[in-house]
């Protein structure tokens, strides 16, 4: 028996749809949230018009779906809060250093800030390549350390390559230290001086090249990264430390409790930070993936003796 035969219309349909399938663009693997259109986040920031405001990430550049889930809640905190720079404490992209690296796990999870016109100003991990320093997107111009004045208050960041503390970049440092008249200065790198992670914890030799340099010199407030976990260490002999390594990988439960300097951790999301600076006073919100705030309070600038 004759197997039945369809009807010209019905075939010309089945092939209207198949040519359809077949051209319709593929979605995004992670496609981004509208953040206009999101509910607002529960930021508690003062949000000044005059203050200094920007970003903190760190070891974020993997790729994968929670780096660019963290990226939306980014661009989210940006429609209330429009920071104007983000610094990153390395480990910026994992895998190697091809243009379709830089593509996929930095010009397309950032893509709305990028376009919003924030700066990024990175510094390097231990596994980043130096040829970071020539993407100009990263604003390093060729640099490994470098050192920058905010675009507004009396603010200066040092961008320092932990990886390698040799005597010229520490003597770069002590100098630059020194000589700047602004009342925040502010350091941040990779490896964390303090620190509760599991897996890597305090450095304890950089603590005792750096920490002396920064209680000679005014340093308020450190940022760090390294161990993929977010946390505020209680000040230490008045400086503030944040280890703010989990904006894209993330190492749940890496948290050692009994180090004793914990203010706040956390290991169960990804996180980075929302820094608002005006007078003498820090704010800041810790963001996870989800929208939540999860950490914030005020750091008071530390007064030369």
């Amino acid at each position: 028996m004759r197997a039945p035969t369809r009807s010209f219309p019905a075939l010309v349909l089945c092939a209207l749809a198949a040519w359809l399938g077949a051209n319709v663009p593929a979605a995004a693997p992670y496609a981004a949230q509208n953040a206009s259109a999101a509910a607002p986040l529960p930021l508690t920031l003062p949000n000044k018009d005059d203050a200094l405001k920007f970003g903190v990430m760190g070891d974020f550049g993997t790729g994968k779906r929670e780096q660019y889930q963290m990226a939306d809640q980014m661009a989210r905190v940006r429609t209330q809060f429009p920071f104007v720079l983000m610094l990153t404490v390395g480990d910026n992209i994992y895998g190697g250093s091809r243009p379709k690296d830089f593509l996929d796990k930095f010009e397309k999870p950032y893509k709305a800030l990028l376009d919003a016109g924030v700066k990024f100003y990175a510094s390097l991990g231990n596994h980043d390549s130096r040829q970071q320093s020539v993407y100009a997107p990263f604003n390093m111009d060729g640099r490994t350390y470098y050192t920058f004045k905010a675009p507004r208050g009396s603010v200066r960041f040092f961008a320092i390559e932990s990886s390698y503390l040799d005597p010229p970049q520490l003597q770069w440092l002590e100098r630059e230290l020194e000589s700047s008249r602004d009342d925040w200065k502010i350091p941040y790198f990779h490896h964390p001086l303090y620190s509760s992670g599991g897996r890597h914890g305090s450095d304890l030799p950089k603590r005792k090249v750096l920490e002396p340099l920064f209680l000679k010199h005014g340093v308020s407030v450190v940022f760090a990264g390294h161990d993929h976990i977010y946390e505020r260490i209680e000040p230490q002999s008045g400086i503030t430390h944040f280890v703010v390594g989990s904006s894209g990988q993330l190492r749940k439960g890496n948290i050692n409790r009994s180090t004793g300097f914990t203010a706040f951790a956390n290991a169960s999301e990804q996180a980075f930070l929302a820094v608002e600076i005006s007078g003498d006073e820090l704010h800041f919100n810790a963001v996870s993936r989800s929208g939540k705030v999860i950490d914030s309070g005020v750091v008071q600038r530390r007064k030369s003796e």
